[in-house]
């Protein structure tokens, strides 16, 4: 995919995150590769809401260039701690986004924040999330960045205690349908764990299974994301500007 075109993807998931109340103020980074390295890519300038990110306010950055980017007021320093590692130590991960949804954020700041698979939509993630529970205040150093790439290992999620999520994927769709799935499925678990009740846990196998299924219909998720913007396509096509 060539870079217009994933600026405009990756404008379309901020203006979907925005609609969708996922947003946290002018908070939160959204990341593309545009090299085949890894190592240049595309992410939100400091401080932009998502409601008004277009493709062209995107900012063309390159991991190896930290020196260079330390004085730049269009950077947020925590973005730049996170994705500039990312993107530096993890040349398979693609798209990385990070967001602090309320039921995830919630659902990260229990003593457990395992996402326990109680139907399809937590099944996704069975033993398919890493956790960090080392939470030590704003990210915003090459080394804090270093430690999450590392608290990621081999995993695609990484469920940061305290804090929010990291989603990676091979594509913007991926990526996105799986950050707006890992919300619906710690809202589910959140109210099922509201009422007081036990919860119905399903076992390995099922779980295990269903997981399976999802990791297998990854056209499913890229179909929800084009479908995404077709609708804004109708109601405010600025985006692809």
């Amino acid at each position: 995919m060539d870079e217009r075109q994933l600026r405009v993807d990756l404008a379309a998931a901020f203006r979907c995150f925005a609609r969708l109340g996922m947003h946290e103020a002018v908070a939160n980074h959204f990341s593309a590769a545009v090299s085949s390295d890894g190592r240049k890519f595309l992410m939100n300038r400091k401080w932009q809401h998502f409601s008004r990110i277009r493709a062209s306010d995107l900012l063309l950055l390159d991991a190896d260039e930290a020196e260079d980017l330390e004085d730049r007021r269009d950077i947020d320093p925590t973005a730049w701690a996170i994705h500039g590692q990312i993107h530096r130590r993890a040349p398979h991960v693609k798209v990385a986004l990070h967001l602090h949804p309320v039921y995830v954020t919630a659902i990260a700041s229990l003593a457990d924040p395992e996402i326990k698979p109680i139907e399809q939509n937590t099944a996704r993630y069975f033993n398919r999330v890493a956790i960090d529970k080392a939470f030590g205040g704003m990210a915003d150093t090459a080394a804090e960045g270093a430690r999450l790439v590392a608290a990621l290992g081999d995993k695609s999620r990484l469920m940061m205690s305290n804090h929010g999520i990291l989603v990676t994927a091979a594509t913007i769709g991926e990526a996105f349908d799986d950050l707006y799935t890992i919300e619906r499925a710690c809202q589910i678990l959140h109210l099922a764990y509201a009422t007081g009740r036990p919860l119905n846990v399903l076992s390995d196998q099922v779980a295990e299974k269903t997981a399976r299924d999802w990791e297998g219909i990854t056209d499913f998720s890229i179909a929800h994301f084009e479908e995404m913007k077709r609708i804004l396509d109708k109601e405010d096509p600025s985006y692809a500007d």
